[in-house]
């Protein structure tokens, strides 16, 4: 019990300073002290359970937020910070470091130590923590991503590239990992062209002072070169429905120019690797019409997509029939009310294709 002593000695400063600004009232501070001491009696305890550390740290979240609302409320302003100011979020990361330090392996820990510090604006903490974390569990793609995403946040996307590639060669099959590295890459990208947009370098010309062979690779990447052979690695390995499918929801989201070459190359790729795969040819199909607000356009792709998925079934068998009558079903009932002509032709379609393969519906 000396340790809890010795914790209920450490918070008096930090308890005489809230009741001095009138934050907190003596009795309120009693109450703190009460509480504490009881966390702190349980950590000490010969077998401590995580759950103790996370209740013990929600508790000072709790109570950091009300002393933040008062403080607004009375409009308590300090040129000088006092000990209270910083007290409670000080022993949050006291609380943590305790837990990660007995709970190592468990990674969540370190992910929710993170991301506290990360909140609070402690971008040194953070970046320690990272390190220590990832080096205890390399193959944690999570680490990485906050790892990469705190590189980023700080301006060194060369760093968040490492710690990516690095995750990834932990991780090759991390759909998480592969299609973080494809949207650092786009933003990268994107922060190029608005700095070379500042700097009056347009694409395609020619920038003062740099070599001819200098901006013809500029123009490549800003072309999106890169992002394609990151796309082609890790279509590569990991040649999977559910990867075309993280990159296609990335690419959806995303407003870089270079979203509908990218698609295309997608496309291709997708056709290209996964040939035999049902679910492959209706994503396909969906990323054909993705975005054809156009009506022509639209009813064009609409066709394509139809003819490509008809053509298919023959060589995929029951598994694309059975998904080419979901999708069916689906534009059907969505076309009805709006283009009763389009609906009708895909009905038309899908009983030519019913006959074909002698089903008796």
């Amino acid at each position: 019990m000396e340790q809890v002593q010795y914790h209920q000695e450490q918070m008096l400063p930090e308890l005489k300073d809230l009741v001095k600004k009138g934050l907190f009232s003596p009795v309120e501070v009693k109450g703190i002290v009460k509480r504490r001491t009881a966390f702190e009696t349980s950590l000490v305890r010969r077998v401590a359970d995580r759950a103790d550390f996370l209740r013990y740290v929600q508790y000072e979240m709790g109570l950091e937020a009300l002393r933040r609302k008062r403080l607004q409320r009375l409009k308590i302003k300090s040129l000088v910070p006092s000990i209270s100011d910083y007290a409670i979020i000080r022993r949050q990361y006291y609380i943590f470091e305790r837990a990660v330090r007995k709970f190592k392996a468990d990674v969540s820990l370190w992910t929710q130590y993170i991301e506290l510090a990360r909140q609070n604006g402690a971008r040194g903490l953070v970046g320690r923590l990272c390190a220590r974390a990832l080096q205890l569990h390399p193959n944690a793609p999570s680490l990485s991503l906050l790892s990469a995403s705190h590189e980023v946040v700080q301006g060194s996307p060369s760093s968040a590239r490492s710690l990516l590639q690095r995750g990834l060669r932990f991780n090759p099959e991390s759909v998480e990992l592969w299609t973080e590295y494809v949207k650092m890459e786009l933003g990268y990208i994107e922060g190029l062209r608005r700095r070379w947009d500042l700097l009056g370098i347009q694409d395609g010309a020619n920038a003062p002072g740099i070599p001819g062979e200098n901006n013809q690779a500029r123009q490549q990447v800003l072309d999106g070169a890169v992002v394609r052979a990151v796309i082609d690695s890790a279509t590569k390995s990991l040649p999977v429905i559910e990867m075309f499918k993280s990159l296609h929801d990335l690419l959806r989201i995303c407003t870089s120019p270079l979203v509908p070459s990218l698609t295309s190359h997608l496309l291709e790729l997708m056709r290209n690797t996964l040939r035999s795969s049902p679910e492959a040819m209706m994503l396909r199909a969906d990323i054909m019409l993705d975005g054809a607000s156009d009506s022509d356009a639209f009813v064009d792709r609409l066709k394509v997509a139809n003819e490509e998925l008809t053509g298919a079934i023959m060589d995929l068998g029951p598994r694309m029939s059975y998904l080419y009558s979901q999708w069916i079903d689906n534009w059907v009932s969505r076309l009805k009310g709006d283009n009763a002509e389009l609906a009708e032709y895909l009905q038309l379609s899908l009983r030519k294709v019913v006959r074909r393969e002698g089903d008796p519906r």
